[in-house]
């Protein structure tokens, strides 16, 4: 059944309406419900209501409703009792009740298991069953009214049955969602198997993805983003996994509406347009108008009209009436607002009264008022009886006048009249008179008269008219009987009745028009009239002005960084006027915008325009304007480029001098603008002088340059200017006088880093090495190699003024040595060493035995190869091959000793082994094979052990390979190798100074197979010193040193 709860609130102490609130509990708020079950009423007079459709045994319990007001507030609280129906029997079946005891009982219990869970409603139900953590339970309890908290969680667990795992899903969708109206929401599963396809749904109907709904896959979720929710999204969504689903309700709750803007208040006068305005929060909200606490609907009344545009609502009144005075209204769901209108009686204004008339008759009689009101109607009054229009009576009404006109005045006319506007009390009244006159008709003779204002004895008159506009010559003439008239046209007569140019004939008046004043119409006209009794004639001019012609020779003269010089000729014709100035434009090639640069007439004709961008092409043209107006424009100028000479070169320096020669550098100026630089001008002057010469003939384009043929020993000034299409900019000059004297420096060789260690290459390649060095005068360079000097037809030496370059065009072992480079320069030397080897493959391996087999395994043993290559071994590549296929297998790529075991060899098979040498080159190209073969004896065989004696391995450490001095560039992290045999294994100490490094992050120490590493993590100056590697066992110690130098780069 259905439930209706009303509660009516005394508004009598309330200036607004209140906000009303149900609860069910203590915290559950219904209006979050609001739907098909609950809803929610409220009339004016404060009423409200509580709906409850279809209810259910979950509905019963407390409720409570919240009054508050502006400054008031009041809760009253209710409760609702909930009954299972009850069925109505007819007679007493007794032995159908006994028969059916049993089952009652059964159903009593089932009754109660029931009722329990619908002590709640079935939403908080499923909420409970889904919940993992305990602390959910306390937060549902609170948010939606729950106080007996332990009978809940007593019912919960005899309901709450074991949920089957799902063997697709490893989290699924909550039980439902809530997501205000506008805002984005994620539904997020988690699957078990990231492979199996997943499809969403809403309402049964499967989603696609797009803007508005976005899937995503982060690892083994997926995620459902719904974007700006509105109602339409308030739905039921399925997951389905591999056949598998999951279930969830989203509820999207609609924002209150506010006022934004309030109404506000209106005094119009009757019949004025109204329009009470309102903006309100949401786009499209529902609003409700009411005028004195009635609400306004368009059933009701068709005076209203309602308008909604976005967020503004109207309500417009055409025409208002006393009737709409009273106190507006706008309510939506989060607010309202008030305002009042007020109607007034609309003041008639006489602007003109009605004035007495006296007529003759067969005249024409007419009175006219004035009102301040176009709408206001009347009715007009003779002697008191109202006028009604006829053929000879005519009554009008345009706008604010109102006239009564009579045609053909009689005697009978002769009244008083009176007009009074419709609906004021006010009335208009004025007197005809009718004035009788006898007339004697007596023919009249008068001879011809033009009547003209003409100033002077001779009847000239000129006339000034703009081209374009209408002429109209109307001349009056009298005359008895009615003259002729004649118009000339300079000395020719004008007879031409139609036409742009035409004559009227009207009773005593001429007419000449010209609808279109041309130039060719500025001439002399003549008027003649004549009759019987003589003649008269008057002379006209009439003086066509027009807009200038446009100027002419519009050119640029000259340009700057952001300026232009513009020149113009004026107009050979001025339109008739004089010339009051010009107006300019311009704009850049290829667009169509002009733009204005000036906005009051410029007099002269030049004119500098400025704020100009440097490189883009332009145009320009002018305008002549007078007192007609603005001429067309002018021919467009030919385009040009604003633009300037560059700015001085900067950091002008002497970089060298000889006794008659000076090299300047310098820097190309800071501003080159959009015409770039062309080059250079060197010029110099001798101090005490303004003469300046120029020390080149053509530009330069390098920022550097020799001057030559300079004297000895005199002070010489230096300048450069930069050139460019704009011209020269302006000097650099040098701060002060340079002396033409050689400067002795002292020699220096600038050894590279590559070269301060041994130089390596390979038998074959280039060898090209180039060493600057400084000195002046220009040193001597000695190339010499292990004291001897070097071959020319081996080496090839080139020397520069700064540099020398020692250059091998084919590598040979001969080559390898040590170089040594002097620069000398008279009695000052400085040299430097230089390592070069040449290196080439190893040779074979010597003496490769097979020393010993035993079981699968096998013991190779050779000797180191007789040639290196020049460089060291770093190891050997071995492989077997079976004697009868003899294909090769690699067994080890780098094997750094000179023997090897050989394991998991084939029983039954005899194998050969060869050995390749390997260096910095690569590995030998000439295998050692072994001389002998490794037999693996089958299984069968008795093996009898040799009597030997056990060796003895035990050994003092030693040190096979030392550390090495090292020089490194600080901050370039480095490492520190040596190589140490011992058994027992050594204990390995690594040592700064003679103090042990212990853990310390800047170092690492490795031990892999003997070979033994510290890494220096970017070095500083503070890291060099004496290093040093200490292994020790208890038969001995061995120790090693060397010298790291930490350089920093200049």
């Amino acid at each position: 059944k259905e439930v209706t709860v009303v509660i009516q609130v005394d508004g009598r102490q309330l200036s607004a309406k209140p906000t009303v609130k149900w609860f069910k509990g203590k915290w559950l708020e219904l209006g979050i419900k609001s739907g098909l079950r609950f809803q929610f009423k409220e009339s004016y007079v404060f009423t409200f209501e509580l709906h409850i459709g279809k209810v259910v045994i979950g509905d019963r319990g407390d409720y409570r409703c919240e009054v508050t007001g502006k400054e008031k507030s009041d809760t009253c609280n209710f409760n609702i009792d909930v009954e299972r129906e009850r069925t109505v029997a007819g007679e007493l079946d007794f032995s159908g009740l006994l028969k059916k005891r049993e089952v009652q009982v059964e159903e009593k219990k089932k009754k109660k298991k029931d009722d329990e869970e619908d002590a709640f409603p079935p939403e908080i139900w499923e909420l409970l069953k889904g919940v993992t953590k305990k602390s959910e339970y306390e937060r549902i309890a609170f948010q939606y009214g729950i106080t007996d908290l332990r009978g809940m969680l007593k019912r919960l667990k005899k309901v709450k049955v074991e949920v089957k795992k799902s063997e697709a899903f490893t989290k699924k969708l909550d039980p439902a969602y809530q997501v205000d109206k506008g805002n984005k929401i994620k539904l997020v599963v988690e699957i078990s198997d990231p492979d199996l396809p997943i499809k969403w749904f809403k309402n049964g109907q499967e989603i696609k993805p797009s803007a508005k709904y976005i899937f995503e896959n982060v690892g083994k979720k997926r995620i459902l983003t719904i974007n700006k929710c509105t109602l339409a999204d308030d739905a039921a969504y399925e997951c389905m996994v591999g056949g598998e689903k999951c279930f969830t309700e989203l509820f999207v709750k609609e924002p209150p509406v506010l006022i934004v803007k309030g109404l506000d208040d209106h005094q119009v006068v009757v019949g004025d347009r109204v329009e009470l305005e309102v903006e309100v929060s949401e786009d499209g909200a529902q609003v409700m108008w009411m005028k004195d606490g009635v609400e306004l609907t368009r059933e009701s009344s068709f005076k209203y009209r309602f308008k909604k545009d976005g967020k503004k609502h109207y309500l417009i009144i055409n025409e208002a009436t006393k009737e709409d005075m009273g106190q507006y209204k706008i309510m939506t769901n989060g607010g309202q607002s008030e305002a009042e209108l007020v109607v007034e009686d609309k003041q008639l204004e006489v602007l003109q009264d009605i004035a007495d008339l006296t007529v003759k008759a067969t005249e024409q009689a007419e009175f006219k008022c004035e009102v301040s009101d176009e709408k206001v109607t009347g009715k007009w009054y003779k002697n008191g009886v109202e006028v009604r229009p006829s053929k000879r009576i005519h009554i009008t009404h345009k706008g604010r006048f109102h006239k009564l006109v009579i045609d053909d005045v009689k005697p009978e006319d002769e009244a008083d009249y009176t007009f009074i506007p419709d609906g004021f009390a006010i009335s208009l009244s004025a007197k005809l008179n009718f004035l009788e006159i006898k007339v004697e008709y007596v023919p009249k003779q008068e001879p011809p008269k033009i009547h003209l204002d003409c100033s002077g004895k001779t009847a000239e008159n000129t006339i000034i008219v703009v081209a374009g506009n209408k002429v109209r010559l109307d001349v009056p003439i009298t005359g008895e009987p009615a003259p002729t008239v004649t118009w000339k046209k300079g000395d020719q007569v004008f007879t031409d009745t139609e036409g742009r140019a035409h004559i009227e004939l009207h009773k005593e008046e001429s007419s000449f028009v010209i609808d279109s004043a041309e130039r060719s119409d500025e001439a002399k006209y003549t008027i003649t009239v004549t009759n019987p009794l003589g003649e008269d004639h008057a002379t006209l001019h009439i003086k066509v002005v027009d807009v200038p012609d446009p100027p002419e020779s519009v050119r640029v003269t000259s340009v700057g960084e952001d300026w232009a010089i513009l020149v113009w000729d004026p107009p050979q014709y001025d339109g008739g006027q004089p010339i009051t100035g010009y107006l300019m434009e311009r704009k850049k090639k290829g667009s169509m915008r002009w733009m204005k640069m000036n906005f009051e007439v410029y007099t002269d004709t030049t004119y500098e325009s400025t704020h100009m961008i440097e490189g883009v092409l332009y145009e320009m043209r002018v305008f002549a304007v007078n007192a007609i107006g603005m001429s067309q424009p002018s021919h467009n100028t030919k385009p040009f480029m604003p633009i300037a000479p560059t700015s001085e070169p900067t950091h002008l320096i002497l970089d060298d001098v000889t006794d008659t020669t000076a090299t300047l550098k310098w820097r190309p100026p800071d501003r080159l603008g959009a015409g770039g630089i062309d080059g250079y001008l060197i010029e110099y002057c001798l101090e005490g002088s303004d003469q300046w010469i120029p020390a080149n003939t053509e530009l330069v384009e390098r920022c550097s340059f020799m001057v030559k043929g300079l004297p000895t020993g005199e002070k010489i000034l230096f300048r450069v200017i930069g050139v460019n299409i704009a011209g020269k900019s302006a000097p650099a000059i040098m701060g002060q006088p340079v002396t033409i004297r050689e400067i002795v420096e002292q020699p220096k060789i600038r050894l590279p880093r590559q070269l301060r260690q041994t130089y390596i290459k390979k038998v074959g390649e280039q060898v090209n090495l180039v060493i600057p060095f400084q000195g002046k005068p220009r040193p001597k360079v000695t190339w010499m190699k292990d004291g001897q000097p070097l071959d020319p037809k081996e080496v090839n030496v080139r020397t520069s003024d700064l540099d020398t370059i020692l250059f091998i065009r084919s590598a040979a072992r001969h080559h390898s040595g040590q170089y040594e480079l002097a620069v000398q320069i008279e009695n000052m030397e400085d040299k430097a060493t230089i390592q070069i080897r040449i290196v080439e493959k190893p040779g074979p391996p010597v003496s490769v035995l097979v020393k010993e087999v035993w079981g699968f395994n096998v013991l190779l043993e050779w000797e180191p190869p007789k040639d290196d290559g020049n460089s060291e071994i770093m190891g050997y590549a071995i492989q077997k091959a079976d004697k009868k296929t003899m294909e090769w297998f690699t067994v080890y790529e780098h094997n750094r000793l000179t023997r090897c075991t050989v394991s998991d060899l084939v029983m039954g098979n005899e194998y050969y082994f060869r050995v390749y040498s390997q260096n910095i080159c690569g590995l030998s190209d000439v295998p050692g094979v072994s001389k002998n073969t490794a037999l693996i004896q089958k299984t069968g065989i008795i093996f009898k052990p040799l009597d030997y004696q056990e060796h003895d391995f035990r050994m003092a450490p030693k040190v096979l390979t030392p550390l090495v001095d090292r020089t490194v560039v600080a901050g370039y992290s480095t490492a520190l190798n040596c190589a140490v045999r011992g058994h027992p294994k050594p204990k390995v100490t690594w040592m700064k100074n003679r103090m042990e490094i212990r853990e310390d992050p800047k170092f690492l120490m490795k031990n892999s197979q003997g070979v033994l590493t510290l890494h220096i993590r970017k070095p500083s100056p503070f890291d060099a010193g004496t290093y040093s590697c200490l292994a020790v066992n208890e038969l001995g110690e061995a120790l090693t040193e060397c010298k790291l130098e930490i350089r920093v780069p200049q």
